[in-house]
């Protein structure tokens, strides 16, 4: 889970006193300069939605093309994508100030970022690595699926005191999510994408994906719903056959007990009309 560093009221005050906060007014919180390209917003995208469709239960904020301020002095960088826990987004969102992310005012770096590398000329293991290492970004992740910088297409470093170290894992410990490659469909269109995992490697659902799994649940119930409807069909009809079985094996016994009777009503008249003409029905040849 992610480490929480809680400070006091008093001491925020002190440091409010001691070292005031920079001004954004003139901070370029956005431009209209185009700098995505196609494969890259869709991946984007699938890596922001999918924490907003499984993560409801945790505070956090993800955010694709958003620029980060760590300093005024300095130029914001604008990871492809960051995400940072325990912090929300101010109601006043359009003041100038809360348009991007301002390291001072949010209270800290964010837990991850991501770029996504489309060429040669992005800095990603130079430039931006320091930068983000400077930040004190916990976990530094690499997509570089067309093997524009090395041979591995998904490299994630970890900050470990002050300098950031390549993991032998996709598992982000510290924040209870993992990264993994996934080939399959997404928005009508089948790559390798990167997305988010469990523990246990499963990827976490788009909200597509969710609707789709939980349409496919209704369609199994409905389909179990039918197999036990048919099923207590069948068991009534079951039931129905062996009553039938059993009133028939009455009516048998019925008619096997009138012919019974009727014999021996027959037998009684015969004997009765023998004795009526003096004959012993008893001494009668066998």
């Amino acid at each position: 889970m992610v480490n929480q560093v809680t400070v006091s009221e008093e001491h925020m005050a002190l440091l409010e006193d001691e070292i005031p906060i920079p001004d954004a007014s003139q901070l370029i919180t956005e431009d209209d300069t185009p700098v995505d390209n196609l494969p890259s917003e869709k991946q984007q995208r699938l890596l922001t939605g999918c924490l907003y469709s499984n993560l409801s239960d945790r505070l956090f904020l993800a955010a694709a093309n958003v620029g980060i301020y760590h300093t005024v002095s300095k130029p914001a960088i604008v990871p492809d994508v960051f995400v940072s826990f325990n912090v929300s987004v101010p109601e006043a969102w359009w003041e100038k100030q809360n348009r991007c992310y301002l390291v001072w005012l949010f209270g800290k770096p964010p837990e991850i970022v991501i770029e996504v590398v489309s060429n040669q000329v992005g800095h990603e293991l130079g430039r931006k690595l320091t930068i983000y290492e400077q930040m004190r970004v916990s976990y530094y992740a690499i997509y570089d699926p067309t093997l524009q910088l090395s041979s591995s297409p998904l490299r994630i470093f970890e900050l470990r005191g002050i300098r950031y170290l390549e993991m032998d894992t996709t598992w982000l410990d510290q924040v209870g999510l993992g990264l993994t490659l996934w080939q399959g469909e997404f928005e009508g269109r089948s790559d390798s994408w990167l997305r988010w995992c469990d523990a246990a490697g499963a990827v976490l659902p788009t909200g597509d994906e969710q609707a789709q799994q939980a349409r496919e649940r209704a369609e199994q119930e409905r389909e179990r719903a039918e197999q036990e409807r048919e099923r207590a069909e069948q068991e009534r009809e079951r039931a129905e056959q062996a009553q039938q079985r059993a009133e028939q094996a009455q009516q048998r016994a019925e008619q096997e007990r009138e012919r019974a009777e009727q014999a021996q009503q027959r037998a009684e008249q015969l004997a009765a009309l023998l004795r009526a003409q003096g004959i012993d029905p008893d001494r009668l040849p066998q």
